[in-house]
């Protein structure tokens, strides 16, 4: 973040503008609405900001700016057009450790002032940091439309009620669901009609009503390949009712920056060198463990949970113990590599099917009848920088031809994203030459070729010279 977001509370406190035109004007209004006392200073003023003194509404000074003004202010805000002046007041403000906003001039601003949706007591502040205010104005415009405005009467509700909405559901996870059925239930209804009274008694007899204690649950949530903008609504909502998550290695920070702020995190990532079969026996012991005591966990993994993700495994486990569970599905890396790195996996004049695999596989499947190259199929191999000699091999010796095209897709839909276009024949030889790291998806397959001419994401690598001369020979 290039600014700390904060909300400051300036009721019976002194703020200092200076300047008092229309601009001035506007920042007045919002620091009385905060409850502010306010004083400006101006060589002159507007008549709306003449109105406001006269009304008493703001004390106005007129004349020069007096640095000592600021001696009993909690903030300042500098609106003049007048660069020089502006910088004096910044610097007035800076020698007494005071915040201060030049109005138009982050360079200048210790603090910026942010577009603001107000549906008192609940405030959503939108900034771009003085970089770009038409956008944040422009963001307030959407978000406006999406808060009902008997928001604010509903969260003053509860404020009044707080002690008693304590007192009730003492318990943090009832306490929590009590405030999700006050925003989707009859309460809020009740306050948009305008029907206070109504709303308060529907609220009271809903904490008069015994709850029973919370049950615990799993959620198995893929978090898809990287790109936290891929997330299914549904994994958003299981992230904000976790109270624990329990993350595999591949999830980056992204993603659980989504998730509830007072949410237990666990790190479950399996690395090279570990004991798999033992770290898996934890994640088993800490998926029951915790819903036992009431806990909705949620195992967060990389892409699908159900694509060679163990997620089977996991919900026997939970199933042998009596623990409820729910699957969340994510968007498997191969559906997302192939995506990003514009590559069909499927298409009609190259290809009418699709396998995932894994290049865990040691040994052929007895009796596999393995197609000729050409044969209309994509191949999509998981987990397979590791293993890539021996899936080259492999490949190669179920009769694929060495100049059929492959791609090695890195990073799959994350910023450092790099997709190598390469051929079986060179396969190994590129990858080690490009010095591709896991994560990284191979993708075996006349489509892979199209993603040289269809790419829109992350940097793609051509062929070498020599995998174009391999290709060439084998057709």
């Amino acid at each position: 973040m290039n600014h700390f977001p904060l909300f400051a509370d300036l009721k019976g406190r002194i703020a200092v503008v200076v300047g008092a035109g229309l601009v001035a004007e506007r920042k007045i209004a919002l620091l009385r609405a905060a409850g502010a006392r306010v004083i400006v200073s101006a060589r002159a003023a507007h008549p709306q900001v003449l109105a406001r003194a006269q009304a008493g509404g703001i004390e106005l000074r007129l004349g020069e700016f007096d640095p000592a003004l600021l001696d009993e202010a909690w903030l300042v805000i500098a609106a003049t057009n007048d660069r020089a002046q502006n910088q004096r007041v910044a610097d007035a403000a800076s020698a007494r450790r005071l915040f201060c906003n030049v109005v138009d001039d982050p360079d200048l601003s210790s603090v910026q002032v942010p577009a603001i949706v107000d549906r008192s007591p609940i405030t959503i502040a939108i900034s771009s940091g003085g970089a770009a205010p038409v956008i944040a104005r422009r963001l307030r415009e959407r978000i406006e439309s999406m808060f009902d405005p008997a928001l604010g009467d509903l969260a003053a509700l509860a404020r009044r009620k707080r002690s008693r909405i304590r007192e009730a559901r003492p318990q943090l996870r009832p306490r929590r669901d009590f405030y999700d059925w006050l925003l989707d239930g009859p309460v809020l209804d009740a306050l948009r009609r305008g029907r206070a009274d109504e709303a308060e008694t529907l609220l009271e007899q809903a904490l008069s009503t015994a709850t029973p204690p919370p049950a615990g649950k799993v959620l198995l949530v893929g978090a898809g390949p990287g790109d936290p903008g891929l997330l299914t609504l549904r994994g958003l909502r299981a992230l904000n009712e976790a109270d624990v998550i329990l993350v595999d290695r591949l999830v980056g920070p992204a993603v659980l920056a989504l998730a509830r702020r007072d949410a237990e995190v666990i790190d479950v990532g399996k690395t090279r060198g570990d004991p798999h079969e033992s770290t898996q026996a934890r994640i088993h012991a800490l998926m029951v463990s915790h819903a036992r005591q009431g806990r909705c966990v949620v195992r967060l993994k990389g892409g699908d949970p159900m694509v060679f993700g163990r997620g089977g495994e996991e919900i026997q486990h939970l199933k042998r113990h009596g623990i409820a569970y729910e699957v969340v599905p994510g968007i498997t890396a191969a559906l997302a590599c192939g995506a990003y790195a514009g590559i069909p996996l499927t298409h009609r004049d190259h290809a009418q099917s699709l396998t995932l695999a894994t290049a865990h596989r040691q040994t052929a499947v007895a009796g596999l009848q393995v197609p000729a190259s050409g044969d209309g199929q994509t191949r999509v191999y998981y987990m397979g920088v590791e293993r890539l000699p021996e899936l080259g091999a492999r490949l190669l010796a179920e009769g694929h031809a060495a100049g059929l095209p492959c791609a090695l897709v890195e990073n799959g839909s994350r910023p450092g994203q790099r997709t190598l276009h390469t051929t079986l024949g060179s396969l190994v030889e590129a990858a080690r030459r490009h010095a591709i790291q896991s994560p990284a998806l191979v993708i075996v397959g006349e489509v892979a070729a199209l993603g040289m001419d269809l790419a829109w994401f992350g940097e793609t690598l051509r062929p070498a010279p020599d995998d174009a001369g391999r290709r060439q020979a084998a057709a």
